[in-house]
C-alpha cells in the first residue's frame, strides 16, 4: 500500500501493520492497555469513540474480542486512514469508519445499539498554549467535546447492559465519575496504573455498565516497571496475551 508523504508504516502487536500520521498521535501504552482491558465478547458489536488511526478496533478484532467495530473519528484524514488500516490488515468487512463528531452520534448510525463502547478520549483541558500540530491538539485536548460528551455518546449507542471502557487521568477522576453518573453509566471495575510502585498513578482504566446497580470493584493496581524500562511480570503478561489476569477481571 502506498504511503503519503506525511505517513509512516509500523509493525505492532498481534502482527498488525499500522499507518500513522507523522504529526499525529502515535500508538502508545494507554491505547494498548485499554484494548487489553476489554472483556472478550467474540460476537459483540462495538463502537470506538474518537478512534484516531483505528488502533483499538484493530486490536479488538485481531484478538476476537468483538466481531464488528464502528470507528467514529472527527478528523476527515484520520477517518480515511482508519479505512486504509482496516483494509491493510484484512478487516475491511468488520471495521467501519465514520467521520463524525461524537456529540452527534446515535445508535441509528450503526444499525442499532451495540454491546461495547470504548474510548481513549482527549483528556487535556484547552489552554492558551497550542501544540504546533493541529491534529495532536484535537486528539489531546477537549476542543471537540469533553468527557461528558463521550460518556453521553456511549450511553446513546449502548444497549441496556452494554459495557463502556475508557482510560483517563487519575487527577481528573472526579470529572470522569461525574460524567458517567450524568450519563447513567455505572462504574463496575476500575484499575489504577502506576509507572513504578513508589509513584502515584498515571492512568486509570474504567469499565462501566448501562443500566447497572451501584457497586464497583477496584482491582489491585497495575505496576508497569520494576526499574528503568524493565516490565513487571503483570505488564509482560498483558503484552504477551492482550488480556488482564484474573485478579483484574473480578467480579
Amino acid at each position: 500500500m502506498e504511503l503519503l508523504k506525511d505517513e509512516n508504516l509500523i509493525l505492532i502487536n498481534d502482527g498488525l501493520r499500522l499507518i500513522e500520521k507523522k504529526d499525529g498521535l502515535t500508538f502508545g501504552t494507554d491505547a494498548y492497555l485499554l484494548s487489553a482491558y476489554v472483556r472478550r465478547q467474540s460476537r459483540a458489536r462495538c463502537v470506538d469513540l474518537g478512534s484516531g488511526t483505528g488502533i483499538i478496533p484493530l486490536l479488538l478484532l485481531a484478538r476476537k474480542k468483538a466481531a464488528q467495530v464502528h470507528a467514529v473519528e472527527l478528523q476527515h484524514d484520520f477517518a480515511e486512514l482508519i479505512g486504509r488500516n482496516a483494509e491493510l490488515n484484512g478487516f475491511g468487512e468488520t471495521l467501519f469508519s465514520h467521520c463524525a463528531d461524537v456529540r452527534g452520534v446515535n445508535a441509528d448510525m450503526f444499525g442499532g445499539t451495540v454491546d461495547i463502547a470504548v474510548s481513549n478520549p482527549p483528556y487535556m483541558k484547552v489552554s492558551g498554549k497550542a501544540n504546533e500540530s493541529e491534529r495532536k491538539n484535537i486528539a489531546r485536548h477537549e476542543i471537540a467535546g469533553g468527557i461528558g460528551d463521550f460518556c453521553a455518546a456511549a450511553y446513546r449507542v449502548l444497549r441496556h447492559g452494554g459495557l463502556f471502557y475508557t482510560v483517563w487521568r487519575p487527577d481528573r477522576l472526579c470529572e470522569l465519575t461525574g460524567a458517567l453518573s450524568a450519563a447513567r453509566l455505572e462504574p463496575k471495575r476500575m484499575t489504577f496504573v502506576h509507572a513504578r510502585a513508589e509513584l502515584p498513578p498515571c492512568l486509570v482504566l474504567c469499565e462501566s455498565k448501562k443500566g447497572a446497580s451501584p457497586g464497583i470493584y477496584v482491582t489491585p493496581p497495575l505496576i508497569m516497571y520494576t526499574h528503568g524500562s524493565v516490565y513487571t511480570e503483570a505488564l509482560t503478561k498483558i503484552y504477551e496475551t492482550g488480556e488482564f489476569d484474573e485478579p483484574y477481571k473480578r467480579p
